[in-house]
């Protein structure tokens, strides 16, 4: 048994009578949408058609957001209905995220997720969803897919229909007949600054896709008349928190490898500032996520309560591993156990880079957000700590007096991570794309509001800055000033782009 839904846009009015008895049924607050219509118009004046489409979650029968969510809150039931649980959601926004159909919202009075659940609790007592008793023109058929009896089988066994995102891989349940194949495709729309009846609110679309008309441009002449967007999940914390992770792996992961091989020495620097630096940015990271979450006080939930096959929960492991270590490392050192110190040194190594790149494979997940999905992910999440590590490392060395000549390697290692760094980004940034979702992500940092940002923020600061003085330290001699300085500059740039990077990603509409 697999329950799903075809929308006949053959005789689809537009009328929305689906989205207000969804708005009754299911007490959908305002602002938030479980199911709703979009308008778009294809032609020149005045050869022009309207088209509708009625879009909602697809319970997918390969869900992403099952697979992301932390906790379970998100489940599949034994007649193929995605349905939620909200009393385990921690609102993390991850779900939102994974969906590629901006069907999931958080919802404003419980600080929960929430989606179409086909009225589950209709279904349960046979009735039909809302939404399908309500259609005047029965543009909306549910029913048992697998069911050779059933209505909605037989549709789909004689007609043409079509599904959005199929090369997701979510397999979706939500079918379509005749609708029109770019009002489906999100990177074929255009958008203006207004709707049919008036401006878009400012919390409607993302304030940098709406200066970014221009790049929002589908190659065709269909253009969005009236739609839904729900806001950014994720803001400045995640961009914090993969700021302040970063500088806490890093931190271990430099000193690791500088005393391990003996390139460098000092005590205060390298044996107890760098796991105690570890220590209160591993604190930071863990802060910022929690201060995220839409509901705090369940972030206990990703313990009691784990999906193993959610990278939130991993990641909480590895940090939370990673924490320890580097407190037993701070202990070791402080009583000056030395073979104790060079084994947890030897275990910081692998688990800092894990702290460091989990994070590829949680983004890897979003698969609503194809700008996330680069190969060069992970290698770059692991050379942006070598540039925090290094670049704390430096600041710290030079408030505790760290010689010259541990000073200069660790400017050795910042230029050298800063140098890769930058060319991973000319990479990604310049190789041509397949992906027009990437495309148009990578247009907005590169052509659009935020390449003033990637500019000045990124390359002059966190790049041309740090490595001008660097250059300097070799030459003079207020080696532990200017390498305070160049460690600074390379942090505020990387987080700079952390948050560009997070912005962005979520720009172009997924509906």
């Amino acid at each position: 048994m697999r329950y799903g839904f075809v929308i006949d846009h053959r005789k689809c009015i537009g009328c929305h009578a689906c989205t207000v008895a969804c708005k009754s049924e299911n007490e959908v607050p305002l602002g938030v949408f479980r199911t709703w219509v979009k308008y778009t118009e294809k032609g020149t004046f005045p050869d022009t058609r309207r088209f509708f489409t009625v879009e909602r979650c697809n319970h997918c029968d390969n869900a992403p957001c099952i697979e992301i969510c932390p906790t379970k809150a998100l489940y599949r039931r034994p007649d193929g209905i995605v349905d939620f649980d909200p009393s385990r959601c921690i609102g993390c926004k991850s779900c939102m995220q994974a969906c590629p159909y901006d069907a999931i919202y958080i919802d404003p009075f419980t600080n929960t997720a929430a989606k179409c659940n086909y009225c589950a609790h209709r279904v349960d007592q046979n009735l039909l969803p809302a939404c399908v008793v309500v259609c005047p023109t029965k543009a909306i058929i549910a029913g048992d897919i697998d069911d050779p009896t059933s209505e909605i089988h037989r549709i789909i066994s004689r007609e043409n229909v079509s599904v959005r995102k199929p090369e997701q891989g979510t397999q979706p349940k939500l079918f379509y007949i005749g609708a029109d194949d770019a009002s489906l495709t999100p990177e074929a729309l255009s958008w203006d600054n207004a709707y049919l009846w008036g401006e878009i609110r400012q919390d409607d679309r993302p304030t940098e896709a709406k200066q970014a008309d221009e790049l929002l441009v589908g190659p065709g002449d269909t253009k969005v008349v009236y739609d839904v967007h729900h806001p950014k999940p994720w803001g400045w914390r995640v961009a914090t928190y993969l700021w302040t992770k970063g500088i806490a792996s890093g931190a271990l992961l430099v000193a690791a490898i500088l005393l391990l091989f003996g390139w460098a020495g000092d005590r205060n620097t390298f044996d107890i500032a760098a796991p105690l630096l570890g220590m209160i940015f591993i604190a930071a990271t863990a802060v910022f996520l929690i201060t995220d979450l839409k509901r705090p006080e369940r972030f206990w939930f990703l313990l009691a309560k784990p999906n193993p096959t959610s990278w939130l929960v991993w990641g909480g492991y590895i940090l939370g591993l990673f924490g320890a270590v580097a407190f037993l490392w701070l202990g070791a050192a402080l009583l000056d156990l030395d073979g104790v110190q060079n084994v947890l040194m030897a275990l910081s190594i692998p688990l800092a880079a894990a702290s460091a790149g989990y994070t590829a494979f949680l983004f890897a997940q979003a698969e609503g957000r194809d700008s996330w999905q680069s190969p060069m992910l992970l290698p770059h999440l692991l050379v942006q700590a070598g540039v925090a590590g290094a670049a704390i490392l430096l600041i710290g060395g030079g408030l505790l007096g760290a010689d010259d000549g541990d000073l200069r390697v660790l400017a050795g290692v910042l230029a050298g991570a800063v140098v890769l760094s930058a060319a991973l980004l000319l990479m990604e940034y310049s190789v041509p794309h397949v992906n027009a979702h990437v495309r148009k992500t990578i247009a907005l940092i590169t052509h659009g509001p935020y390449r003033s940002t990637l500019l000045g923020g990124v390359l002059l600061l966190g790049t041309l800055v740090p490595l001008a003085l660097v250059a300097l330290m070799f030459m003079a001699g207020s080696v532990a000033l200017l390498g305070a300085l160049a460690g600074l500059a390379a942090l505020a740039g990387l987080w700079v782009y952390e948050r560009m990077w997070v912005s962005a990603g979520q720009d172009v509409p997924l509906s």
